[in-house]
């Protein structure tokens, strides 16, 4: 055997042996190798299932100015539809501006007086459709689908003929509230506020602790006339600063920029945009107390930020997903923060009008900084 064949064997031997001891290293670390697994199935499952680009079943409430055949024909046909759930009966104007504020409902539907009467005279009677399209997306497809419900329940009725479907015997006048123009833009900026919050609050804070055991310093801390609870706070608070600059930085150039407006109460929007970063970064030290080193806080983060992103309602609509998607989204505080900020700049809603969104941010944050707190001492001990 030559030496150049012998130094290739020992070259062959000494990568074979370097790729075994990574392995080994590798399986070692099982949060790591759980994640590798989690993570496809995740993304398999979420983009698979709880996604969906032409959402249905979406929360609808009607108002209806007569019981005739023909109103109840339309009602009938829209609960039979996988469009729209008829979920509340409105009798007002004032009610129907509240539940659309609130969010209770992406749409209110009214059949006015005497339509039937109009219909069969031929007098080609409005539907008014009112569309929450502060998520253009989340309306536009049901929209489309109206006009052939109501043309479809209207052909049923007796003594009304529908010769030409293209020119049914009615007219839908939609209104769009607080987006008229359909702009995507007026969506995404005031998502993206919550968005980069937690994509950048979570990264920061939960290599908060993991760096201080890596670089050996938390022994210095802990040597200090110091608690536990004032260290954890203390590295905290400069968070907050942080988070509270980068919302203003982007609202900021919002409204300069993109020219999204705040119709709302800015001090509504601050107050709550600092409950929102507070829960952040509680989550965010949650990971870095449980994590063995920065490389697994990232990973925590990467897989907490993946159904922050996916099951909000910032990419696709939440009203759209399954049931059990929106379980899962619910408990996450980028839905509640993106319903918050979207009514707040968009409807010019206040607290008392997202009294919901606000209770879930707050236990969310309560929950998680008991956690924090919780684990941060049990790192220590």
């Amino acid at each position: 055997m030559t030496a150049e064949r012998i130094e290739r064997y020992a070259a062959l031997n000494r990568f074979w042996a370097m790729t075994v001891k990574e392995f080994i290293q590798m399986t070692r670390d099982r949060l790591t190798m759980g994640m590798m697994v989690m993570l496809p199935i995740m993304q398999l499952l979420l983009f698979g299932f709880a996604i969906n680009t032409t959402p249905h079943h979406l929360p609808t409430a009607v108002m209806m100015g007569e019981s005739t055949d023909a109103s109840r024909a339309i009602l009938a046909a829209m609960q039979n539809t996988d469009f729209f759930d008829i979920e509340k009966i409105v009798t007002s104007d004032e009610e129907m501006d509240r539940v659309l504020e609130a969010g209770e409902a992406l749409f209110v539907i009214e059949v006015p007086v005497n339509f039937e009467r109009d219909l069969r005279r031929g007098a080609s009677p409005q539907i008014l459709v009112a569309a929450d399209a502060t998520d253009p997306v989340a309306s536009s497809s049901a929209l489309g689908a109206l006009s052939g419900i109501v043309s479809t329940s209207v052909a049923s009725l007796k003594n009304v003929s529908i010769d030409q479907p293209q020119d049914p015997p009615f007219q839908i006048v939609q209104h769009r509230r607080y987006n008229p123009a359909g702009e995507s833009t007026l969506n995404i900026i005031p998502g993206l506020l919550g968005t980069i919050l937690t994509m950048t609050l979570v990264v920061f804070t939960s290599l908060a602790v993991t760096r201080e055991i890596e670089r050996g310093t938390m022994e210095n801390l802990l040597a200090m006339p110091i608690t536990p609870i004032e260290i954890m706070m203390g590295k905290i608070m400069p968070y907050v600063l942080v988070g509270l600059f980068q919302a203003i930085l982007i609202i900021t150039a919002g409204l300069l920029i993109f020219q999204v407006p705040i119709l709302g109460d800015p001090w509504s929007l601050l107050v709550l945009t600092l409950l929102f970063v507070v829960t952040n970064l509680s989550i965010g030290y949650t990971f870095s107390t449980i994590a063995k080193n920065q490389l697994q806080a990232v990973q925590m983060s990467v897989m907490f930020f993946l159904p922050s992103i996916l099951l909000s309602g910032f990419m696709f609509p939440f009203a759209g997903m399954p049931q059990w998607a929106q379980y899962i989204g619910e408990c996450l505080p980028l839905t509640h923060y993106l319903r918050i900020v979207r009514s707040i700049m968009l409807k010019g809603a206040d607290i008392t009008a997202l009294g919901y969104d606000s209770l879930m941010l707050a236990a969310i944050a309560i929950v998680a900084i008991t956690v924090a707190i919780s684990r941060f001492q049990k790192t220590l001990d």
